[in-house]
């Protein structure tokens, strides 16, 4: 399947059924996470409207509130202290995001996963040569929209469009 302005990806990865995916004819699946994002906060959107639900809603709000926000909604929460999908073993969140929805089949996802690892884990920045450039990348976009999160994503998802391209040549080249 063909997302609009997306990269080629297998029917089977967005229609699994798995929690965080929607049925025909239900509500969008509902994501919170805290506001101000930068790396791992805008890379999962980006992997979860791809790869999991092409019409997940995103919520931002103050970190102290995501878990509430995740009750009230309905909603899965990402990338916050206590939240479903977060960082845990040595992890990001997109990292987690990719094992428990099952999508360490595609070596372009890995290899991209690498990229935004080096990026979000400051200690963890030179094991991807391309992670202090994300990085780069991500600061200049909160510094030029704030906590303008959805702006974010908008401007965010063709540059990661971009990578993931970039990561399925690199990966199909090996």
């Amino acid at each position: 399947m063909a997302m609009a302005g997306g990269p080629q990806l297998e029917a089977s990865a967005a229609q699994g059924g798995r929690p965080g995916t929607r049925r025909r004819g239900s509500e969008p699946v509902k994501w919170v996470t805290r506001e101000n994002a930068k790396v791992d906060r805008i890379a999962c959107p980006w992997l979860i409207r791809r790869f999991i639900d092409p019409d997940a809603v995103f919520l931002y709000v103050p970190k102290d509130q995501v878990l509430a926000a995740a009750e009230r909604e309905g909603a899965h929460s990402y990338d916050a202290p206590g939240a479903t999908y977060t960082h845990r073993d040595g992890k990001c969140s997109f990292d987690v995001l990719i094992e428990e929805y099952k999508l360490d089949g595609d070596p372009a996802l890995v290899r991209m996963a690498e990229v935004v690892h080096a990026a979000d884990v400051a200690e963890d920045r030179t094991t991807s040569p391309e992670g202090p450039g994300l990085t780069a990348i991500a600061q200049g976009f909160a510094i030029l929209h704030g906590t303008d999160d959805h702006r974010k994503i908008a401007l965010e998802t063709p540059m990661y469009d971009a990578l993931y391209a970039w990561c399925q040549q690199e990966t199909s080249a090996a």
